[in-house]
């Protein structure tokens, strides 16, 4: 057994410099003779690590959940990855990487555990820059020695738990987030690489009638800042008559939420623009970070009342 928590503090650092570390491990082939894919999970989702314990299966469970597992008094559900992404294997998963995000808890059954690696955000693609979609958000290049250069997959875990547990992820009701916006100013920009992720946040600020504009990463999100502050100042008028608020997601490629929310607090001319950090990860740790970042507020994916509530105090302040 493997514990990942005594690094975390070290590990919290790395978001100061737009770094992440990633988990690498092995599944079977998306395709026969294509080799076993690898693919990359970030470190502060995974809990612990352990080998493959008894898993109880559970009567009526859904196609990819394999039952569930008891890890000191706590029941697990256990998740087949490669079954949900399409990569068979000949040969059982043999690692249970215990994960924790977006309010719950559960497991991911996977071949082996390769390595933890530190990159910068910056060397992780934007899937749909490469053509990939569905259970990938980014491609993290790794620099494998000799000039040669291996590519993991980094999956869109949120992507996964809606489609293991569908009805834990219903499409936001417009109930769930109160009345209409009132305000004035300029639309909301929201940032995450997750295209599930993306469309809740849309059916939210829709419910909300709030004018709004969705980027895929941070990278993307601060080339669309830097061009309305342009504009803005060629009219002459303040930057929030265009962005009232940002929303932005911590793990992104290219460039994280923790640099986007800095970036736009050391500019003179968008640092009034109210951020908050929308996030899967959780952790005293992440908040502390956002705040130093400058941000305004950060709660954890996804409930429609948290995020309605949160915008309304940022716009209000």
């Amino acid at each position: 057994m493997k514990t990942i928590q005594p690094g975390v503090d070290e590990r919290t650092t790395l978001t100061s410099n737009n770094r992440l570390e990633l988990l690498l491990f092995r599944l079977g082939e998306a395709r026969p003779g294509a080799g076993r894919g690898l693919y990359g999970i970030n470190v502060f989702k995974i809990r612990e690590i352990v080998t493959m314990p008894e898993v109880t299966p559970i009567a009526g469970s859904p196609a990819h959940l394999v039952g569930a597992v008891d890890i000191r008094g706590q029941i697990i559900p256990v998740i087949d990855i490669a079954s949900l992404i399409g990569s068979a294997s000949d040969k059982p998963p043999a690692i249970l990487l215990i994960t924790e995000f977006s309010r719950g808890t559960q497991a991911f059954a996977v071949e082996e555990v390769e390595d933890i690696i530190r990159l910068e955000w910056k060397e992780v693609l934007s899937a749909e820059s490469s053509g990939t979609s569905g259970y990938v958000t980014g491609i993290a290049r790794i620099d494998a020695g000799n000039g040669q250069t291996r590519l993991a997959q980094v999956l869109d875990v949120e992507q996964v738990m809606r489609d293991v547990f569908p009805e834990q992820h219903e499409d936001v009701k417009p109930e769930a987030v109160g009345d209409a916006l009132r305000t004035a100013g300029g639309r909301i920009l929201a940032a995450d690489d997750s295209g599930f992720a993306r469309a809740l946040i849309g059916q939210a600020l829709t419910a909300l009638e709030a004018p709004h504009v969705i980027a895929s990463n941070g990278e993307m999100a601060w080339q669309m800042l830097l061009k309305i502050a342009e504009e803005a100042a060629q009219e002459k008028v303040p930057v929030r008559e265009k962005v009232s608020l940002v929303i932005t997601d911590l793990e992104m490629p290219e460039m994280d939420g923790f640099m986007l929310t800095r970036k736009i607090k050391a500019d003179d001319r968008l640092k009034h623009i109210p951020v908050i950090i929308h996030s899967s990860l959780t952790g005293a740790a992440n908040e502390a970070h956002a705040r130093n970042a400058g941000a305004n507020g950060y709660i954890t994916k996804f409930a429609p009342a948290e995020l309605s509530a949160a915008i309304r105090k940022a716009l209000a302040a």
